[in-house]
């Protein structure tokens, strides 16, 4: 960081500290010495008054002003002459101006330009005016001084004023910088959050319709294994080929949790892979059918066909898990004119009360949210006469 933003900085955090070095300053220059010359005493006095109140000009800006000015009124009311100090009045304005409420600065401004014309009035013999007298006899001397004198205090006040509008600007940038700050962080927790909810329901799709299968399939060959122990052979095939499949999934997922970039590259399922979908589900013994109506308007995001995989894979694991021995499901994927509908009917008992299953529910809401996130809808329900529907309606990407 440059040197004289440093400085800029340093002197904004000490005000206290630059006002009394600056009341100081004046002290040793202007006003010690005439300390020890004699007939000073009194401007000495009257400069010491007027500097004391300089130390606290901007943490009691209208006490200090309020001082300062009253030592002044009372100088032109008393005929004491004006100290080497007087500037200070300047400087008192200045401050008004800067950091005073509107009405202090702007009466502040007015007694000022009163004051002004009423000093030279009274002490103008000398600067050489000749006193009241010729003040009177010479107003247009009077008037070109006047007009000088005003100057400087509408200057003092138009820099303060434009002191407090950079200062005003500068506190509200770094406003807008803790909003901006604040704002950007609570963006990165909802990205983390809708991360992390992204990341629970692929771990659930995974292992929920991986563990369906692998217990379906353990079932079917233990019953098998005492009279055809070559299908429990082929059985416990599908079981391995399964959870080899649940495994690469699962180290993909976690290698996006530990930030490997190769291990995100695997591409994720689509609708073409429902049919390798269904052929698991169905070495599980369940009857499942696929039918296809249509073609595509358009190409659905490579997202929207990853939600379209999901729900159609948590359809056939609720079937695993809750429809019961014997059951024939059915998938069909439509292509209308909107969008692509999903449904998948079964013939099952359903998703009865099962203690087997306690605290299920949690397949329906991540479907749910999945397909939300493409403008879709999602539908569950027993049907009528039996068995069970999920469908999915997922539109075209408008462009």
């Amino acid at each position: 960081m440059d040197i004289h933003l440093r400085l800029a900085r340093w002197v904004r955090a000490h005000p206290g500290t630059i006002d009394a070095c600056l009341a100081l300053a004046i002290l040793v220059f202007l006003v010690l010495p005439f300390a020890g010359a004699s007939g000073y005493g009194g401007l000495v006095a009257v400069s010491v008054a007027l500097l004391v109140p300089l130390v606290w000009r901007r943490s009691h800006v209208i006490l200090s002003a309020g001082i300062i000015a009253g030592i002044s009124v009372l100088q032109i009311v008393l005929g004491v002459e004006p100290a080497p100090a007087q500037f200070v009045v300047l400087i008192t304005l200045y401050t008004l101006a800067a950091y005073a409420p509107r009405w202090a600065s702007l009466g502040g401004l007015a007694l000022a330009l009163v004051g002004s014309a009423a000093g030279l009035v009274r002490f103008g013999d000398l600067i050489g005016l000749g006193g009241t007298a010729f003040v009177l006899a010479s107003v247009p001397v009077y008037v070109i001084v006047l007009f000088f004198v005003e100057s400087l205090v509408l200057l003092a006040w138009t820099m303060g004023d434009l002191a407090r509008a950079r200062r005003r600007t500068y506190q509200a940038l770094e406003d807008r910088t803790r909003r901006l700050e604040v704002e950007r962080q609570q963006e990165r927790d909802l990205a983390a959050a809708d991360e992390r909810s992204h990341i629970a329901r692929e771990m659930h799709d995974i292992v929920a319709h991986s563990l369906s299968v692998i217990i379906t399939q353990a079932d079917g060959a233990r019953y098998a294994s005492a009279q055809a122990p070559e299908l429990a052979v082929r059985t416990l095939g599908t079981i391995a080929d399964t959870g080899r499949g649940s495994l690469r999934e699962m180290r993909r997922l976690l290698g996006v949790l530990r930030g490997d970039e190769t291990a995100s590259t695997r591409p994720l399922p689509t609708l073409d892979d429902v049919d390798a979908l269904i052929q698991s589900v169905r070495h599980s013994g369940v009857r499942v059918a696929c039918r296809r109506i249509g073609t595509p308007r358009k190409e659905l995001p490579l997202g929207a066909e990853l939600t379209a995989y999901r729900v159609v894979q948590e359809s056939l694991t609720n079937v695993l898990k809750h429809a019961g021995a014997h059951t024939t499901a059915e998938v069909t994927l439509e292509y209308g004119a909107r969008g692509l509908t999903i449904t998948v009917d079964d013939d099952g008992r359903g998703a009865a009360p099962d203690p087997a299953t306690a605290g299920a529910g949690q397949g329906i809401t991540g479907m749910t949210e999945r397909v939300r996130l493409y403008d879709g809808t999602v539908s569950a329900a027993p049907r009528t006469g039996g068995g069970y529907r999920v469908g999915a309606f997922i539109p075209y990407t408008q462009s």
